[in-house]
């Protein structure tokens, strides 16, 4: 009897799981199965996560009625009831939807393939509508310094060219991209960042350090890619924005979008304009503007056609008119003035795209073309001089990729990309009265090949090399590259790359911009041995992620070092006959570039959302650079902080009523001050103060049920503080190029957004 009764107790936990219950499923969304999202019963111990294929399974439950909740990055939270039966295992096919945030949307700048965010081997960074409506961001160039490790600096206190900074280096290092094509030339990126509207752009991906080098020369600091919007349905957006710039100046902004897609869901169009009135600004009342007067009329399109399951022709193209104003007697012509810089900007730009995928899955390719061509006509002056000039840039690029998947690649998937392309680039620009002149033509052919080897389910390794022949470099240059991510469960990812760069010595860059200096105009000749740079860089970093029932929050922690070889430097050499200071751009020693990045994000119950990052840095050359003749070398970049940042704070972010806060924080850096300027004698080295910029924006929703649309009320003030420059020069005879911080001062507005949001 007592061996029976053994007998029977040693069988009761198996009698208990036999009356368990299971629950199996799989978790996507439109893009496809969601991997690493937690699965759990609400209030109890019961949980899962999904597997590479988005499936889950959890074991002896206690039977009974339970809530179940699916978390994931990126994605709304979803939640349903859920009945279990004893001994009987409920099977689930769960949808989730993406959510604003963008941890782990897919990108395709780190890779050239599509990959979702959080297991790409490359750390890419992801900016949308989202963020430019929260910063009040109504140009590209407004919305770029709400990324970690970016910076947007105004360069002349006349014309308000600009330059994007990346990881601490200059402008001419970082690569950008339309639709994933290097047609943002040089000569575009004086005033393009400023000229592209938001409404056109459907996300911003940036690629921090030479992660990129697949895309060409000129990603040392980075790539960023401008993606325009693609029709998702149909549906319409009208907008509007009025400012009001230092209690001086009005500024308007009116964007459209509309968007058609047919029921097959196989073809769209999508259409955005925008127009954009701006009046001077005077700073400091001497009668001369900070900010210039301008006008900007932009319009284009995205259209996409299907043939079928397996093919996608994608057509997209935009034109920008702009006309700039800086100076004084703004109201006369250009050259009547007694300093002005005036420019009339004509840009086309245009792309094709063709792709195929094989029924299998395992191959695809791709054929695309794309183009841009710039006439600027412009002047440049002083006390009536004749410094009227033209200029001239197009730009033509063409190639094809291949891509093969092989699912049995050493127990793991490759995915092998293969490919050419080719860049031509045309470069005219001359001001006959200065002696000025730039025509040169170039061209860039490419050859790259790569590996993305998933490894196991928890790591992958990138790797690839191109080949590149550039017109101005003599010899064939080699760029490789290699990234790895190590996925530690479903919150953790280690990251770290190496790649090689090359800069070629080019007709245009954004130094060689003409500013005014000491009565006269500064002037940069160009080294005849002047050869290209080249760079390695390294990235190393850990990204957190932690979704539970409430909140999800998360860290990455960045650090970079990229070393310059012959690095690009600028010295003073004189002046000319006609008094003009003279620069001179060479090669000059090497030089290092290092530094942490920190970024933080946190939303709770969607209740406040946090999102938040900062730079520290150090930028030096290895021997001192001589950029003046009248005081001695600094090892120091000039222009160039050692810490910045930025946060974007919002409280009920999903909610009718939103209430925004921002700031950009801007550390000292050094300015050079030339002399000649009102007050200054010599050359001098300026250190610039901390700046820290905050903005605030209030909206609210109304739904007009009567026609299914929304309407957005707006309000808010940027620069709430008058973060600003202080010490601008006056008269006339001002250094130009001695501006710094802000690129705006205190400035309130009012909007109004109509359509679907």
């Amino acid at each position: 009897m007592k061996y029976i009764l053994i007998l029977l107790l040693s069988f009761i936990p198996l009698l208990s799981i036999a009356q368990s219950s299971t629950v199996i499923g799989n978790v996507s969304s439109n893009a496809g199965a969601i991997t690493y999202a937690t699965v759990m019963l609400k209030g109890t111990k019961w949980g899962a996560s999904t597997n590479e294929i988005g499936r889950f399974e959890i074991k002896d439950i206690e039977p009974g009625s339970y809530q179940l909740v699916v978390m994931a990055i990126g994605y709304k939270p979803h939640e349903q009831s859920i009945l279990l039966e004893a001994g009987k295992t409920e099977k689930l096919s769960i949808k989730v939807t993406q959510a604003d945030a963008t941890l782990n949307e897919v990108v395709v700048t780190g890779t050239r393939t599509a990959r979702r965010r959080l297991e790409s081997p490359v750390a890419v960074n992801v900016f949308d509508s989202r963020t430019f409506n929260l910063t009040q961001s109504n140009t590209l160039s407004e919305g770029l310094c709400f990324q970690p490790g970016l910076r947007m600096e105004t360069d002349c206190q006349t014309c308000n060219y600009t330059q994007l900074r990346m990881n601490g280096l200059g402008g001419s290092y970082s690569q950008l991209l339309v639709n994933s094509r290097p047609i943002f030339t040089s000569l575009m990126s004086l005033y393009g960042l400023e000229q592209i509207p938001t409404n056109m752009i459907e996300r911003v991906e940036v690629v921090r350090g030479g992660g990129s080098v697949l895309y060409g020369s000129s990603a040392i600091a980075g790539t960023v890619n401008i993606i325009t919007k693609e029709p998702q349905e149909s549906s319409y957006t009208l907008a509007s924005n009025t400012s009001l710039v230092g209690n001086k100046a009005w500024e308007n902004f009116f964007n459209a979008n509309v968007n058609v897609v047919n029921e097959e869901q196989n073809a769209g169009i999508s259409f955005f304009g925008s127009h954009r009135d701006r009046e001077a600004y005077d700073a400091n009342g001497d009668g001369f503007s900070e900010l210039s007067k301008l006008k900007n009329n932009s319009f284009g399109f995205n259209s996409y056609v299907k043939p079928s399951e397996l093919d996608k022709l994608e057509i997209n193209g935009w034109s920008i008119h702009e006309v700039r104003h800086g100076g004084n007697k703004l109201d006369e012509p250009a050259d009547q003035a007694d300093q002005s810089e005036y420019r009339i900007h004509d840009i086309l730009v245009g792309g094709v795209n063709y792709e195929h995928r094989a029924k299998s899955g395992k191959t695809s390719y791709s054929l695309y073309a794309a183009a841009q061509n710039t006439k600027r006509v412009h002047y440049t002056g002083i006390d009536q001089a004749d410094g009227w000039g033209n200029s001239k840039n197009h730009t033509l690029q063409g190639g094809f990729q291949y891509n093969y998947t092989s699912h049995s690649f050493f127990g793991g998937t490759n995915t092998f990309t293969a490919g050419a392309e080719h860049l031509y680039d045309y470069t005219y620009d001359q001001i006959e009265a200065y002696n000025y002149l730039i025509d040169q033509r170039t061209n860039l052919t490419g050859f790259f090949l790569q590996s993305d080897w998933d490894v196991s389910p928890a790591i992958t390794i990138l790797s690839g090399v191109r080949a590149n022949k550039h017109t101005n470099v003599d010899r064939l240059v080699y760029t490789p590259r290699i990234s790895a991510v190590y996925k530690l469960g479903s919150t953790t990812q280690f990251r770290a790359s190496y790649a090689r760069g090359f800069k070629a010595p080019q007709a245009f860059e954004t130094d060689l911009h003409i500013a005014f200096a000491g009565g006269g105009i500064s002037l940069i000749q160009i080294d005849p041995t002047l050869k290209e740079e080249t760079s390695s860089s390294m990235n190393a970093s850990v990204d957190f992620n932690k979704p539970s029932e409430h909140m999800i929050y998360g860290f990455t922690l960045d650090a970079f070092y990229t070393r310059l070889y012959d690095a690009f430097v600028l010295e003073e050499i004189g002046t000319d006959a006609n008094g003009n200071q003279q620069l001179l751009r060479k090669n000059g020693g090497n030089s290092t570039v290092k530094g942490i990045t920190l970024e933080g994000r946190l939303n709770y119950d969607q209740v406040f959302q946090l999102e938040s990052g900062f730079t520290v840095q150090r930028s030096r050359y290895d021997s001192p650079v001589a950029w003046s003749t009248e005081i001695g070398p600094t090892r120091t970049y000039l222009r160039t902080p050692d810490t910045y940042g930025y946060y974007v704070f919002t409280l009920l972010p999903q909610s009718r009523f939103t209430t925004a806060l921002s700031g950009v924080i801007t550390g000292p850096m050094l300015v050079p001050h030339f002399g000649g300027a009102p007050g200054v004698v010599e050359d001098v080295l300026n250190t610039s103060p901390t700046f820290v910029e905050t903005n605030l924006k209030l909206a609210y929703r109304f739904t007009l049920k009567s026609i299914k649309q929304d309407l957005q009320l707006s309000m808010g003030v940027q620069n709430m503080f008058n973060q600003y420059q202080k010490d601008f020069d006056i008269g006339k005879n001002r250094d130009s190029n001695y501006v710094y911080g802000p690129a705006r001062p205190r400035t309130f507005y009012v909007g109004l957004k109509f359509g679907l949001m």
